[in-house]
């Protein structure tokens, strides 16, 4: 089976590779790359898959890697997926994200072959919720309220229009919040383990600087959400759309104060209004019940284990 994963150099997409290696080993994988992709989270397997370069943007270089590879499986992971970046760059985050499947998608029915699709939506997609619908279930309302909601709402309709319209064997997952080691230091998780680091390290004054603590996010495991990803295409059926998560909630402010009893560090918290948002969503929590019904698939890794192993993640770096 040749498994081909964009966006493998990323935070997700690392760690699924890491999955398909570890436990499916007649399985070959293959990764887009562009020529300014940081490499670092696939050097330790970087010698176990094959890097082929293309962009998500110029269609010529997708096809030449289709035809290359002749996926049975991709998993579309590529994405501009920082939310404050959309509301800075929301062009070229629609470009990326939206613009890009497209670019994906015909570049496969140019060349009729006939993979399955993941296609890795967002929790933001649902955007503004009303209490009564929480938790959210893949049948509410989608209210994007950034730049990157609206690109991801595009993905996942896209995805949904392409495989009524032309047969593409389409699995949409919206992802709920994951965190773990390798997760990039603008998000939130590990934007703070990166400043407790620093501060355990005397490196930088005992001051976390934060955004909004009062947001409430269902975070999962980065490992668990890989493993998700590749039941969505084992067992989900095409077509249909799945949330994935741990039905759990933790406000932003419970996230610091876990990480900072783990690290046993002693700060003082600071607002920095460059990191709050012209509207955020004020709860996201997920009802992933459909998907578990289907594959069985349950978290296993708990989010204290995630912090511990994030704070260590940036000892070894910071």
């Amino acid at each position: 089976m040749k498994v081909l994963i964009t966006g493998i150099t990323g935070f997700a997409g690392s760690h699924l590779a890491d999955y398909i290696l570890d436990n499916l080993p007649d399985a070959q994988v293959f990764g887009i790359i562009r020529w300014r992709s940081r490499m670092e989270n696939i050097l330790h397997i970087e010698d176990r898959i094959h890097l082929i370069e293309a962009d998500l943007k110029d269609m010529s270089s997708l096809k030449k890697c289709l035809a290359e590879v002749q996926p049975d499986r991709i998993f579309h992971l590529a994405a501009q997926s920082f939310v404050p970046t959309s509301w800075i760059c929301p062009a070229e985050t629609f470009a990326i994200n939206a613009i890009g499947q497209i670019n994906l998608f015909e570049a496969i029915l140019s060349l009729g072959i006939s993979p399955k699709i993941q296609i890795a939506g967002s929790s933001e997609e649902y955007g503004l919720v009303n209490s009564n619908e929480v938790p959210m279930k893949e049948t509410n309302p989608l209210r994007p309220l950034s730049p990157y909601a609206v690109s991801k709402v595009a993905q996942d309709l896209l995805g949904w229009q392409y495989f009524k319209s032309y047969g593409l064997k389409v699995v949409r997952t919206r992802g709920f919040n994951h965190t773990g080691p390798r997760r990039g230091e603008v998000f939130i998780c590990s934007n703070f383990a990166k400043q407790i680091i620093e501060i355990e390290k005397k490196k930088r004054e005992p001051i976390i600087y934060v955004g909004n603590l009062e947001a409430k996010r269902d975070f999962t495991d980065v490992r668990d959400m890989a493993r998700a990803y590749w039941l969505s295409l084992e067992k989900g059926e095409e077509g249909e759309v799945y949330n994935l998560g741990t039905g759990k909630t933790y406000s932003i402010q419970e996230i610091l104060d876990m990480l900072l009893a783990i690290s046993k560090v002693d700060v003082k918290i600071e607002i920095d209004p460059d990191r709050l948002r012209p509207s955020d969503v004020p709860i996201l929590l997920s009802d992933s019940s459909k998907f578990r019904q289907l594959t069985g698939w349950e978290p296993q890794i708990p989010f204290s284990q995630s912090l511990q192993d994030l704070l260590d993640y940036w000892r070894e770096r910071a």
